[in-house]
């Protein structure tokens, strides 16, 4: 059964800092950030719930950016904006190799946090969109088009019609997709992803809590595996 990420990630407990210098999309300018600055997050529960939403769409939504067993005893959290091309060469690098080896396997539960960043024009226009294809259970797969089409709707005026389309091919219903572009609810969530990444030291795209440790940057897949299996071998 699945649960809903506020509630799900309020076990999470103190989150310790990790730094990575690696690749990374920051608010300040866009470059890749050399230094993450998470010091603040070893004495905070980002992720601990602030309130839950009674509203079903939220609640839809909310469920649908989460993937794996409810018994996994760690958690492998991806903060993350869909126009940060730091973000993309995780996706397209690493992502299918903790789905393979360890979410699909029963190891690891993943969930996605929205941090779409103010330099990016269509960060947030995509992560709405994302969340409204999560309103009908269909997060992952609208999550990995996103990505997958990055180059192409990130140069667009105004990438709505791409993000449609992309919705449609995913298997939504079109009207109910359009219905929920507007809903407040759907704001609120993702206002409180960024909110609560931010109180947790989150500065830049991607970042991670694995296991309760926080790393930024676009890691290698191989520093990623390392990550995850420390986190299982202390989870024992």
């Amino acid at each position: 059964m699945r649960t809903t990420l506020v509630n799900g990630l309020a076990g999470l407990s103190l989150i310790a800092a990790v730094t990575f210098v690696s690749a990374a999309c920051s608010k300040a300018n866009g470059r890749p950030a050399a230094d993450s600055s998470l010091a603040a997050a070893s004495s905070m529960a980002p992720m601990a719930a602030k309130g839950t939403t009674t509203d079903s769409l939220a609640k839809v939504a909310d469920a649908s950016r989460i993937q794996g067993s409810p018994s996994a005893k760690v958690w492998v959290i991806e903060v993350s904006d869909f126009q940060c091309p730091y973000c993309k060469e995780w996706h397209d690098a690493t992502y299918n190799m903790v789905l393979n080896d360890y979410v699909k396997t029963g190891k690891v539960r993943m969930a996605y946090v929205n941090f779409p960043l103010s330099i990016h024009a269509h960060a947030h226009q995509a992560a709405v969109a994302a969340m409204c294809a999560g309103a009908q259970d269909k997060f992952w797969p609208m999550h990995d088009a996103l990505f997958a089409s990055q180059s192409s709707w990130e140069t667009e005026a105004d990438p709505a019609a791409s993000f449609d389309s992309l919705a449609k091919s995913v298997g939504v219903n079109e009207t109910e997709y359009k219905s929920c572009l507007a809903s407040p609810s759907i704001e609120a969530l993702i206002a409180g992803d960024h909110e609560r990444a931010r109180e947790g030291g989150v500065t830049a795209t991607p970042s991670f809590w694995v296991g309760g440790k926080l790393i930024e940057g676009a890691i290698p897949t191989a520093e990623m595996k390392t990550a995850i299996d420390q986190a299982l071998a202390g989870a024992k």
